[in-house]
């Protein structure tokens, strides 16, 4: 793979210069053009993931529930933070690891992982795994729909279409357990009993 492809997975990834899934499936389909392994895609879009969750990490961390109630204002991050905090004391870390596939979902789960103060050690693992699973998922979206059709275009296409299907699948999650999100001019609550170690 290209080093000036793998340079723009790790910004891309880190920066909202480009949506990532996007960018990611695009890869993927030029990874299978060019036959070679997606895994270098993989692995750089999913550390930049990585070194995003951790700069978010750090809002969370400095802001707490100040920043959390500001950036949930936009309805994605509202209703994703709420979906969150509603399950992080049932299923706790699968929680931010399957965050990843809902809109805005990394975001909200990297500030709220900040705000209930969890440490590096137990963060930076999530973080990874949520991340390169993510990153394999749009990775291979575009690699497998590429090889599978043989045209990089029509490849391209149908990957974007099947990532747009999943990502509307899992709103009704969202609908079902926000039912309207936080007001805009509310914050976000976060209970005590949910800061662990």
């Amino acid at each position: 793979m290209d080093l000036a492809a793998l340079i723009t997975a790790f910004v891309v990834a880190i920066l909202p210069v480009a949506p990532t899934e996007p960018t990611l499936v695009g890869l993927g389909a030029l990874a299978s053009v060019m036959h070679v392994s997606p895994i270098d895609v993989i692995v750089v879009g999913g550390l930049g993931c990585s070194v995003s969750d951790h700069l978010l990490y750090a809002v969370g961390r400095w802001g707490g529930t100040r920043v959390l109630g500001w950036l949930s204002r936009r309805r994605a991050i509202g209703r994703a933070t709420t979906w969150l905090v509603d399950g992080a004391e049932h299923w706790g870390v699968p929680m931010l690891v399957g965050a990843r596939w809902l809109p805005a979902g990394g975001s909200a789960g990297s500030v709220l992982a900040g705000t209930l103060r969890w440490r590096l050690r137990r963060f930076t693992p999530v973080s990874l795994t949520g991340s390169l699973l993510w990153a394999c998922y749009a990775t291979m979206l575009g690699y497998l729909g590429s090889t599978f059709t043989g045209n990089p275009l029509a490849g391209l296409a149908i990957s974007l279409i099947i990532a747009v299907i999943v990502g509307l699948a899992v709103r009704p999650l969202l609908h079902r357990h926000t039912h309207t999100g936080p007001a805009p001019d509310s914050g976000v609550t976060v209970e005590p009993t949910l800061v662990t170690a």
